[in-house]
């Protein structure tokens, strides 16, 4: 299919936030894929921070990173786990670099003499956006466009969709819009009001849905989808249940028993001439749901109270853990809570400890003291960026004999900088894009544990990061068997630390949860997994 002929797709929500157009859109992206098309999915955000690299975690949750060094919307690690294949700093656009584009090409005087507004000046700009990809010749482009409809926040998005639809002609572009159907207990019923108001406010703003995926409690009788495809506009068949799953990776299955994917393609005018294989997705369902034995992770962190914070993480224990048949019991434990006295109770029975990733010093030293417990009680740890640098201050302190080694990032004026600022961030003042992101390569000593899981001495993977470890005490680290097992070729950065004499002690620099996808579940995480289980 030629660039010209690239379809698009735009996933709208409505009635609430959080139903789950990521999702949605993910798996629709994973059933066209296995009928052998090439997809990609990207996220218009309608908040005004150019991207989610300063957002609260408690706000927002996990800001996911690119290979290309963007920092994105969570639902982009969505999407590369469902297609297996990577994203980039064109899959997540937000009103922020929407308006400081325009208002850029504004003061260089692109517009000179005109008068600068929402439109045509900012929906051509996410008009531009949204076929930016289409350079890369992708036979479908499914575009989520988050919020709600009826948002302020949401309108010249809704406008652009309005707009690209009519340029686009006829079936080459369609609306998914995602809604609830709530359930009323007292009186038994799904209501469809609701929707219905949705709907129109959609058509309010000069865009019919095609498509209607409807999120539910229960099962949508007959009688409910035909009243909906009325009042709608849509075709029955093109009423969608989306029902409560166990798993998000049952979402596709479902999804694919009611022929949504053929749908798609119809209201496209695509062949439907290949059968959709998805053979090695149920294969990976079928060991999720019957594992064979089961392990318990402590993840210790500062955001557990929101879960979504350490989204990758989760899921990359999900598909390390199906992979070996293994359930993996993730225990949410906050490192504000553990202390020396505590620490036993909280991780007591555990088979594996992550200390997980972060900024800023609350829950530290708590964080300091699971590393000292799995170092000293032989318990398999894995520490993730904050992680490794938590592993670096514990063993400073506690085995090199160093009391009042840190993190410069936590004390300033620490007689044993441990963890240094890195020098291309000394004279860095904005926090907003500009620490050590995307892709970085790493090479692996011979004979580590490292270079033997991942059995390859030369790998890359995504950072994150503004602090390193000091090279100034790499040998007494290396006299004491904790050792850099790790290093950027180009600027000799340690990213890796491992413990001799420990059946799993491993911290790493970067994120290896970014790379784990259902297909390709992360050898890291399945080595540490295989650690920690016990027969």
């Amino acid at each position: 299919m030629s660039k010209k002929n690239t379809k698009y797709i735009f996933v709208t929500g409505g009635v609430t936030s959080s139903l789950g157009k990521g999702i949605v859109a993910a798996s629709l992206g994973l059933l066209l894929k296995s009928r052998g098309l090439n997809v990609t999915i990207q996220k218009l955000d309608p908040y005004i921070n150019i991207d989610p690299g300063t957002l609260n975690p408690y706000e927002h949750g996990e800001c996911y990173v690119t290979e290309d060094g963007a920092e994105t919307d969570l639902d982009l690690g969505h999407y590369e786990r469902f297609l297996d294949a990577p994203t980039s700093q064109n899959n997540n656009v937000t009103t922020g670099r929407i308006y400081q584009t325009v208002i850029e090409k504004e003061r260089k005087g692109d517009f000179l003499g005109k008068t600068v507004q929402v439109i045509p000046h900012i929906t051509n700009e996410i008009k531009r956006r949204i076929k930016i990809l289409a350079n890369q010749n992708y036979d479908i482009i499914i575009t989520e466009i988050g919020g709600t409809v009826g948002d302020i926040e949401s309108l010249p998005y809704i406008e652009s969709v309005r707009q690209l639809k009519w340029e686009l002609g006829e079936n080459n572009s369609m609306v998914i819009h995602l809604t609830l159907l709530p359930y009323l207990a007292a009186s038994g019923e799904l209501k469809t009001k609701p929707s219905q108001h949705s709907v129109r406010h959609l058509m309010e703003s000069g865009v019919q849905a095609d498509v209607l995926v409807c999120r539910s409690e229960h099962k949508i009788p007959k009688d409910v989808r035909a009243k909906l495809a009325l009042f709608c506009n849509v075709p029955s068949d093109n009423v969608i249940e989306c029902t409560d799953a166990e798993t998000i990776y049952q979402v596709p299955l479902d999804l694919q028993k009611q022929k949504f994917d053929e749908v798609v393609l119809k209201t496209l005018d695509l062949p439907i001439k290949k059968n959709s294989d998805l053979k090695d997705w149920k294969n990976f369902l079928k060991k999720y749901k019957n594992p064979k034995r089961k392990v318990e992770i402590a993840l210790v962190g500062k955001y557990v109270s929101l879960q979504d914070s350490y989204k990758s993480i989760a899921e990359a224990f999900i598909h390390a853990g199906a992979d070996l048949e293994t359930e993996v019991k993730v225990r949410w434990v906050y490192s504000g809570d553990l202390t020396d006295e505590s620490v036993s109770a909280s991780l007591e029975g555990v088979d594996g400890v992550l200390i997980a990733p972060g900024f800023g010093d609350r829950g530290i030293e708590g964080k300091i003291v699971a590393a000292k417990y799995a170092r000293e009680n032989k318990v398999p740890l894995l520490g993730i960026c904050l992680g490794m640098q938590v592993i670096t201050i514990e063993f400073a302190r506690n085995v090199l004999g160093l009391e009042k080694a840190n993190s410069m990032e936590f004390d300033v004026s620490t007689p044993d900088p441990v963890i240094s600022l890195m020098a291309d961030q000394k004279n860095v003042v904005d926090k907003g894009g500009t620490m050590r992101l995307g892709a970085w390569k790493c090479a692996l000593k011979p004979g580590s544990k490292l270079a033997e899981i991942y059995g390859s001495r030369n790998i890359s993977e995504r950072h994150r990061h503004r602090y390193e470890f000091n090279s100034e005490y790499q040998d007494a680290f290396e006299s004491q068997k904790l050792i850099p097992s790790g290093f950027n070729p180009d600027t000799r950065l340690v990213e890796t630390l491992e413990l001799k004499d420990h059946p799993f002690y491993i911290g790493v620099q970067y994120h290896p949860e970014y790379k784990s996808t259902v297909a390709t579940p992360h050898p890291l995480f399945k080595a540490f997994i295989q650690a920690a289980i016990k027969d």
